[in-house]
């Protein structure tokens, strides 16, 4: 599918939300697949990555991606109730399609791709499930383009239900004379609490974390730019923990290398080390998978104890993840960026690389 952009402005001034209306056109672009990870190399044995129950065979460049989709940085992942994947990406420059979105079924079968307004700026993706409805909601940002640093919620397809922007309710978001943004602000992700209340971490602009409800108006602007308890560096992603005598709200604060935990009302409760470039957050039954863009991938229980370490990459990663898609080594990562678990316990995981990869952890249970 293929949604259409929208002008996110107001007579030239930034409104903070702005209802639209979607469409989808399914690309119908006929080229063949480009078969990723869809089977082992003959008389060889896929690696494997951690240790004991939680052991995983590495499946990398899983999925078919058709051919005239080319990844540029997959930014995010999600698996809905029907075990369809959802990829996000910033799209390859000579990508032939501009979708940003892309969507396998189970077995790594193409389904569809729409997203062309998030072309350059895709990056945060969460996954909610509303009464009998899913909903995705995207986050975007860009430098050139400040009309895009948008959260968006849609439905599955692609079509619009609101869209979040410039926070100007925030008196920590100034507006300059001309009614135009004059603090940074670009959202990196965001979480829902079980209420509705929906939680935006503005990790590239300037670290403060805005609480909306469900309806998508702003409640409050939670922590400052700091390295102190309470204080965030980057609040990159973010997640409402449940696991708990009551749910809180647990932020990957990157930059300062560790975890923060806060109340939903925004006060603070704990930090949490063990962690490299924290990126994003998935549960499963207790345990919490954290994407350390530092080269792997960390698991903690539920008493945010690490378990292990998958997939440490090397020292050079960051300009490893730059080379070609054949120099990437296999069995390690080189920068996590967001992960998911499936129904059955697997795991997915994206990485901030140009060219994009997907790897596939299938759960040796």
């Amino acid at each position: 599918m293929e949604c259409k952009s929208h002008d996110h402005s107001n007579d030239g001034k930034f409104s903070r939300r702005q209802m639209f209306k979607g469409a989808g056109i399914l690309a119908t672009v006929a080229t063949g697949p480009i078969l990723l990870g869809v089977s082992s190399k003959s008389g060889t044995r896929r690696p494997l990555m951690g240790t004991g129950e939680y052991t995983y065979e590495v499946i990398h460049d899983w999925g078919e991606l058709p051919g005239w989709i080319r990844y540029g940085n997959t930014h995010g992942v999600c698996v809905d109730a029907s075990g369809k994947l959802y990829v996000h990406h910033s799209v390859h420059p000579d990508s032939g399609s501009p979708d940003s979105m892309v969507v396998f079924d189970s077995t790594g079968k193409f389904v569809e791709s729409w997203g062309e307004e998030y072309r350059g700026s895709a990056h945060g993706l969460h996954i909610q499930q509303e009464d009998s409805q899913e909903f995705l909601y995207l986050s975007a940002r860009s430098y050139s383009d400040l009309s895009k640093n948008v959260v968006t919620k849609t439905t599955l397809k692609g079509e619009v239900v609101f869209t979040l922007g410039y926070p100007s309710e925030s008196k920590r978001y100034k507006l300059d004379s001309e009614g135009n943004p004059s603090t940074k602000y670009h959202p990196t992700n965001l979480a829902i609490a079980p209420d509705g209340d929906i939680y935006v971490a503005d990790g590239y602009g300037s670290s403060y974390i805005n609480q909306y409800n469900g309806q998508g108006e702003f409640l409050r602007t939670i922590g400052e730019r700091g390295t102190g308890p309470g204080q965030l560096d980057g609040p990159h992603g973010i997640t409402v923990d449940l696991r708990g005598k009551r749910p809180l709200l647990l932020v990957a604060d990157r930059t300062n290398n560790r975890l923060q935990y806060f109340t939903l009302t925004g006060e603070h409760v704990k930090i949490i080390r063990g962690v490299k470039l924290p990126c994003h957050f998935h549960e499963r039954g207790g345990l919490m998978l954290i994407p350390d863009l530092s080269a792997r991938v960390t698991l903690m229980d539920r008493n945010d104890k690490v378990i292990t370490h998958l997939g440490a990459g090397p020292e050079d990663w960051r300009e490893r993840r730059k080379k070609k898609r054949a120099d990437f080594p296999t069995g390690k990562f080189l920068s996590p960026h967001d992960a998911c678990f499936d129904r059955k316990g697997n795991i997915f995981v994206v990485e901030w690389i140009p060219v994009g990869r997907v790897t596939k952890l299938r759960w040796l249970s």
